[in-house]
């Protein structure tokens, strides 16, 4: 290694270890460890301005293993972003841009929020395919204006969780040339050697899933991985680099695990420096020659942003139609006619699943909307996902807009976050409700990166049927709810239907459409105000004067209270039917409309197939909540809904029971 690169190397180890140890918390074996890949990657290949962190063309640098976040910090410390020494210092500390794991939005330069180990892989794919076919959509000859590569220091945790399994796989399969995953093998978790339970051939694993795998046995070799990295970019595959690693290299903890996850403690951090050569004061230290060597790699990136700036400009002047597409994709500006574009249903379209609605839905717009793209798990023709004028997403076929992600709800998940989180892309995923449960913890960091990702989920209660209790999902919906963040929309009809998708397409941040597997009554225009389902809640049908009633009530349950509301006005009991699409968006509606909808002192009885936990919210303080509390049963599904109690009888029983009260 030469002199300067040394330097580098250690000033980037040892800004990553102090701000550690001043935290008194964090992962100092990684940063120690890996830091000749990063700054190898960093200083020598990745196309990056620090000053443009918008950069549409810029490579994505993706840190899957969160837990080293010191070392990303010390990486944009050095290259030049806005991240000063006192960022450094603040690291783990109330209020910092320098929390313990990269967190998207919050830091310039950090592409996603890692942490949970293997999603910011999986996300690194995403960002790939995005990069793809946003290349076949407007690359022109002599005009490439998509064209860079996504980069994932991962670790050994990554390749150990099953996500990175599902992503891989795939990755190989749509052949992802510009995908390049920098893998810092060293072998110790936080229990002890990786032998305890990850022994599996990864160069192998990873040949068998079409990857281009090199191997460097000498983590400091930066030559050799600077070669590795360069071969990688001629490639026809994906890559996987594995880099043998020391995990703590230099200090006295050297391949242990204590060096993972706990600071190495002022003597030991002494002796390290010692042992690299690096001055033990003062901390935070960087040379001046440092400093001038990573401003290089700054200014080429400038210059690289400033030649892609020409490059957009002769492209305007050429192609003038696609550059409006372009810049008008790239900036989140939706075309008009897509609304419009949006079908009505009328009551004579019915009875009809909103899965099927939603179906229709999906392909109207996406005419509309080329940066429109997704698929689902395996299931698109169940959940009516799939776009019908458009080839699949292959190698063969990149400007494909129907995404095969085969039986990988959770990788299925992550990809659309990082395809979302690119940018110039509105992706959507799609499986039963049931198998939500597989994507939590990417619905989780879609939330928590604002990733405006839609995830359709069809076949949405026990009407279901026959399929039974593990297809049936009865706690889904309220766990998806509990979910900061994520809008939530389960529509009544074909019509709300309609209008959830236009909200789906607006909306801020991630969103969840529930849809129906069985046909249910088209609501009519002209007799419900169904377009007012766009405020989360709304009155389908009121009564003259005050109502003695309120039924609130989502998706199929909807029609079950109206039926339930002719009956109970037989009964000389007027009720007032509340359609509640979303939770989410009826908690944004002013304070007023809120309670001239649903009065405190009026009685109320919510009509959901799902658990009741949460529904208080809105009886309170009086009323009841008709749901289930158990799981469903096999049978068709009638007969299923009508025996666990969702029928109008049970309705007007616990109807009279709260107007007794």
């Amino acid at each position: 290694m030469k002199r300067i690169d040394e330097i580098c190397v250690n000033t980037l180890r040892f800004l990553a270890v102090d701000a550690i140890e001043k935290a008194h918390s964090g992962h100092p074996g990684m940063p120690l460890g890996a830091a000749p890949a990063a700054y190898t990657l960093w200083h020598r290949h990745l196309r990056f301005d620090p000053d443009g962190t918008s950069w549409f063309n810029r490579d994505r640098f993706i840190l899957s293993a969160g837990h080293a976040s010191a070392l990303l910090y010390a990486l944009l410390h050095c290259f030049g972003f806005d991240l000063g020494l006192e960022d450094l210092k603040a690291f783990r500390q109330w209020g910092s841009r320098t929390p313990g794991h990269p967190e998207h939005g919050l830091t310039p330069g950090v592409e996603v929020t890692t942490g949970p180990l293997g999603q910011g892989f999986a996300m690194a794919v995403g960002m790939s395919i995005a990069e793809t076919y946003l290349g076949s959509l407007f690359n022109r000859p002599g005009f490439p204006i998509v064209d860079h590569y996504t980069y994932a220091l991962v670790s050994d945790g990554d390749l150990m969780e099953g996500i990175s399994h599902e992503a891989a796989s795939l990755a190989g399969t749509l052949g992802l040339a510009k995908l390049i995953c920098l893998y810092d093998d060293n072998d110790v978790s936080i229990e002890g050697s990786t032998e305890l339970c990850f022994t599996e051939n990864v160069r192998e694993r990873f040949e068998a899933y079409n990857w281009y795998v090199a191997e460097v046995r000498d983590a400091n070799d930066i030559e050799a991985i600077d070669k590795a990295i360069s071969q990688a970019k001629k490639t026809a595959q994906p890559s996987l680099l594995i880099i043998h690693s020391h995990l703590g290299y230099g200090s006295p903890k050297q391949d242990s695990a204590d060096a993972h996850g706990a600071p190495l403690g002022q003597e030991a951090v002494r002796e390290t420096k010692r042992n690299l050569g690096w001055p033990e004061e003062p901390t935070f230290y960087m040379p001046d020659e440092a400093k001038a060597h990573f401003a290089k790699a700054c200014m080429r990136g400038k210059e690289a942003h400033g030649q892609w700036l020409r490059l957009l400009e002769g492209y305007r002047k050429r192609y003038p139609e696609n550059s409006a597409r372009f810049d008008e994709i790239i900036s989140g500006i939706l075309p008009k006619g897509w609304r419009e574009a949006i079908p009505r249903f009328a009551s004579a379209d019915g009875p009809i699943a909103t899965r099927v609605a939603s179906g229709k839905i999906l392909n109207a717009i996406a005419i509309h909307l080329p940066y429109l793209i997704g698929g689902s798990a395996d299931l698109a023709p169940s959940t009516k996902t799939l776009l019908k004028d458009y080839p699949d997403f292959s190698r063969a076929s990149p400007n494909g807009r129907n995404l095969r992600f085969g039986v990988r709800e959770f990788a299925m998940a992550a990809i659309l976050n990082g395809m979302a989180l690119h940018g110039g892309l509105l992706p959507y995923g799609s499986t039963f409700l049931v198998f939500s449960d597989y994507m939590r913890p990417a619905l989780r960091l879609a939330a928590m990166q604002k990733a405006h990702t839609i995830f359709i989920f069809s076949h949405d209660s026990i009407a279901i049927g026959e399929d039974g209790p593990t297809h049936q999902p009865v706690e889904q919906l309220m766990s998806l709810r509990a979910i900061p963040g994520l809008t939530v929309l389960r529509p009544a009809d074909a019509n709300e239907a309609a209008v959830c998708w236009e909200i789906a397409v607006q909306r801020e941040g991630p969103v969840a459409l529930i849809l129906t597997r069985q046909n249910l009554p088209v609501l009519d225009t002209k007799r419900y105000p169904v377009e007012d389902a766009r405020r989360g809640a709304y009155e389908v049908s009121d009564t003259d004067g005050k109502p003695d009633i309120i039924l609130i009530a989502t998706g199929s349950e909807v029609h079950l209270a109206l039926e339930a509301s002719r009956n109970l006005a037989q009964k000389k009991i007027s009720a007032r039917v509340v359609s509640m699409p979303s939770w989410e968006v009826f908690a944004e509606q002013p304070p007023s409309y809120q309670q001239d909808l649903l009065p405190p002192h009026v009685p109320k009885l919510s009509i959901e197939a799902g658990i009741t936990l949460g529904w208080e919210r809105f009886t309170a303080p009086r009323g009841d909540a008709l749901g289930l509390n158990r799981f469903g049963a096999s049978a068709p599904g009638r007969i299923v809904y009508e025996k666990l109690g969702f029928n109008v009888s049970e309705i007007i029983s616990r109807v009279s029971k709260l107007l007794r009260r």
